[in-house]
């Protein structure tokens, strides 16, 4: 069962276009992490799939109902950002208590768990929290919620290392004891890449891909060695990145087309191939220069 369908789905600002035709499916009880750079619409696309911003056109389902402005959406989703609005005139605690209400399936036990292995006090005020615990209390919501769609946007904003290694275990922790459907929007893909099933990944508003996991660590591979000698293999192929490694020698990546006697033949002709990170193809994917920041200073 898909739990969200997108086709050609545009939102416009003004004489902005954020999203451009964006078609794509989740499917029930998965871990999607949505990649992107800063203004690629992330933050819209995750808005309008919780319902909170209308589409200018095409079409999008959640729970196989137009999520904006809906009831059954609202009630079975929850969003989580840095920008969350508690009441003021609540504690912590008070805030975790009428939780309750809000959310069917919430567990007042996990809640009060992570509280306290977290070390928040009781006493705080939400708007009182440095932005690291912000992040930390509004996770706690997250995951106590158990929501059929979670949506984690950009959860950990301020935490240091050690929390979101914390934040990620607990997060698969509870997702293999009650599956759901998680989005999961971050900067740091290195750090969540064994979370995850699937990548959605975008630029410029447009869908990039959308692949398994597995799929992406073998997509691209590295070729380094003789300048002349790679030319030659890869003169039909869209570079990636490329870098100069010294004398005559260059590292560039490229999508992995090869067969294994391709593989075999580089190698004896003196290339060395390596895996790309995944976390590190998306950033060659997303970005418009091919050597990165060195290409301002040649």
């Amino acid at each position: 069962m898909n739990v969200i369908e997108c086709k050609h789905m545009t939102k416009t600002y003004g004489q902005t276009t954020i999203l451009k035709d964006l078609s794509f499916t989740i499917k029930e009880n998965s871990i999607t992490g949505l990649i992107g750079k800063n203004g690629a619409g992330k933050t819209t696309l995750l808005k309008i799939i919780a319902g909170f911003f209308r589409k200018t056109s095409g079409e999008i389902t959640v729970f196989s109902k137009k999520p904006f402005n809906n009831l059954f959406v609202s009630a079975n989703m929850v969003f989580i950002d840095d920008q969350m609005n508690l009441p003021n005139s609540l504690q912590l605690t008070e805030i975790l208590a009428e939780a309750s209400r809000f959310y069917p399936n919430w567990d007042a036990d996990l809640a009060q768990r992570l509280f306290d292995y977290f070390s928040l006090h009781p006493n705080q005020y939400h708007y009182n929290l440095s932005k690291g615990m912000k992040s930390t209390f509004n996770m706690i919501i997250g995951l106590s919620s158990r929501c059929a769609l979670t949506i984690f946007d950009e959860p950990t904003t301020g935490m240091d290392a050690s929390v979101r290694k914390d934040f990620y275990r607990a997060l698969l922790k509870d997702y293999i004891a009650h599956p759901r459907t998680i989005i999961l929007s971050s900067h740091h893909l290195n750090e969540i890449e064994d979370l995850l099933e699937d990548v959605l990944l975008i630029k410029d508003g447009h869908v990039l891909f959308h692949r398994p996991i597995a799929e992406i660590k073998e997509w691209g591979i590295g070729l380094k060695g003789p300048n002349t000698i790679i030319e030659r293999w890869v003169q039909n192929s869209e570079i990636l990145y490329q870098k100069e490694m010294g004398l005559n020698t260059i590292y560039i990546v490229i999508k992995n087309d090869f067969t294994p006697f391709d593989l075999d033949n580089m190698q004896l002709a003196g290339i060395e191939l390596s895996p790309v990170p995944s976390s590190d193809l998306c950033v060659y994917l997303t970005s418009k220069h091919k050597g990165g920041i060195d290409d301002v200073f040649n």
